[in-house]
């Protein structure tokens, strides 16, 4: 089959592999079904869309609500590029799934709100489908109200014009939506298991998404959270696009 392209923003090896291995376990697409490339690292090459079933984008540290005077050369860089790649794949309607910063990006290029308003601290939180969630193909196997892991200091304040409102939760009206057909951005992280939790909180303590000194309490109050249904948003939008 086509392999789907995970790019990805985490300076952190450590970080950025285990999104990696979250993304392959959620997804269920093995390693030579899902290549990497990370952004950070390196300038954003033409991607030959043929190549691929579809682009997946990750979580990482960038801020697009960040005043451009604080933002980095690097940030400043992935920025663009991501400006430069969003329009083609919204041209072609291409299958597209971003997560966290994703969502971001997508909204701010397309007209929507980025703001601090519903920033949410790094924690289970319940989310909720929508009338048009609810019949939304790649959430059809999803019950109405299920848990996911988020932790973001921005958020999509109002949609994008023409955008389809599929999920929220208490503290954040816009956890998910659909632009066209096929390109879906989600604030929570369908990725992110217990383990891959436990990594962030050791790698990101110090990156001001709570007090250090309550890592502990960020991971304990996320054991008795039920992470079974996040992942399957992930594996049907693996399962829908995926092309011989």
């Amino acid at each position: 089959m086509k392999p789907f392209l995970l790019l990805q923003s985490r300076p952190e090896d450590a970080a950025s592999d285990n999104e990696y291995a979250g993304f392959l376990a959620a997804s269920g697409l093995s390693s030579s079904q899902l290549e990497r490339f990370r952004v950070e690292a390196a300038p954003l090459p033409e991607i030959n869309l043929d190549r691929y079933s579809g682009i997946i984008v990750g979580g990482g540290p960038y801020n697009t609500s960040d005043p451009e005077e604080t933002k980095s050369d690097t940030q400043k860089r992935v920025e663009a590029d991501f400006a430069r790649l969003l329009p083609v794949l919204i041209a072609r309607d291409f299958p597209f799934f971003g997560a966290c910063y994703g969502i971001g990006t997508l909204g701010k290029l397309l007209g929507g709100t980025i703001s601090r308003t519903y920033a949410e601290p790094v924690a289970p939180v319940l989310i909720s489908l929508t009338t048009d969630g609810r019949n939304d193909p790649l959430l059809a196997d999803i019950p109405d109200t299920f848990e996911a892991i988020v932790g973001h200091k921005e958020a999509c304040e109002s949609l994008p014009p023409g955008a389809v409102h599929l999920a929220s939760s208490p503290m954040c009206p816009m956890q998910m939506f659909r632009v066209k057909k096929n390109l879906y951005v989600t604030q929570f992280h369908p990725e992110l298991d217990m383990n891959g939790l436990r990594v962030r909180v050791g790698i990101y303590k110090n990156a001001g998404y709570f007090p250090p000194e309550d890592a502990d309490k960020v991971i304990s109050g996320a054991l008795s959270a039920d992470l079974s249904y996040a992942p399957l948003v992930l594996r049907a939008f693996a399962q829908k696009y995926k092309q011989v």
